[in-house]
This record gives C-alpha cells, structure tokens and sequence, in this order.
C-alpha cells in the first residue's frame, strides 16, 4: 500500500508519516541535501535522524526512483519529495532555462512510475503549498507549480492520501 502524506511547513506530516510505520525494519529514503557550512540545515537533518528507531537504514539516494525500485519487501519511507524535486530542478538547471524543466518533469515520471510499481508497504511525505499566495519571483512560481503537478500524480497512483494541519491528519482517501 502507498500513502500519501502531504502537509505545510512544521505540520507535523514528517512525525506522522513516520508514525505510519511500526516495523522495526524500515528504509529511510532521505532526499534532504548536505549543504556544507549550513549548521542550521546539518541541525534540521539531525532532528529527523534522532526521532528514527534505531532499526531503520537511513538511504540518501542521487537516483530515488532507483533507490525505490530496490528497495524489495523492507517497508519505505521518503522524506520529503519537495526537498527532492528542489534538488532535481537545481541539477538540471531548471531555475532559468524552460527547456530544463522537461528533464525534471521526465525524473518525476520515473518517480510515479517507482511509486506505482511498489510492492513494499510506502508512505511518501510531500510540502503542500499550494494554499497561499502565488509567489513573486519566478522560481517560486516554478517550484509551486511543478511540486503541486508531482503531488496530483502521486496522489493518483497511492492508494491513501492524508493531509496533516496544525498536527491533525486529514484522510483525502
């Protein structure tokens, strides 16, 4: 079974989806990117890290639909998919050249397909933000718009779709 979890910044989705998963052998798949210098960002990803069991296999994979394909029958979890799709849209130098946009848009494809296909029990988390105001600079347009498409069609391949507010899940399906 696929889940969808979907929520904004400090919703709680990450916990909850993590609290989806009560075996005590999971794979992590983390898409969050060291930066070096950035201690705020290293103390981000070491807040993640903390609240896993320590049975869990944390995976930081440069191809995720790879990554998910392998996973086998452990039970996966990938944190987040907009940290992923950011990255995705910085390596094909999407930001300023519309042309680009199409390579990512052929790495998300390859992402839904993954997802469709897996037999492991997943739970996926994802940003939704779509529900304020369209931002102002180009990029920000961009990253919304491309992140809200990917969310639909992951949406229409999991078989279960919550949304987290405030901490509260909201089952969509």
């Amino acid at each position: 079974m696929q889940t969808l979890v979907l929520g904004g910044a400090r919703s709680g989705k990450s916990a909850y989806a993590e609290g989806l998963l009560q075996e005590p052998v999971v794979c992590y798949l983390a898409t969050a990117r060291r930066r070096p210098g950035d201690a705020e960002w290293d103390a981000r990803i070491a807040a993640h890290a903390a609240r896993r069991p320590s049975g869990w296999r944390t995976v930081e994979p440069a191809d995720l639909a790879s990554a998910l394909r392998n996973a086998g029958a452990v039970p996966v979890l990938i944190d987040d998919i907009a940290t992923w799709l950011a990255g995705e849209l910085d390596d094909a130098g999407a930001w300023n050249d519309q042309a680009a946009i199409s390579i990512c848009r052929a790495r998300c494809g390859e992402l839904v397909s993954a997802v469709a296909a897996c037999q492991a029990r997943l739970v996926i988390v994802s940003a939704e933000v779509g529900l304020g105001v369209v931002p102002a600079t180009h990029a920000g347009r961009l990253f919304r718009d491309e992140l809200g498409a990917l969310n639909a069609q992951l949406a229409a391949v999991c078989q279960e779709v919550v949304l987290v507010v405030a901490g509260l899940p909201l089952t969509l399906r």
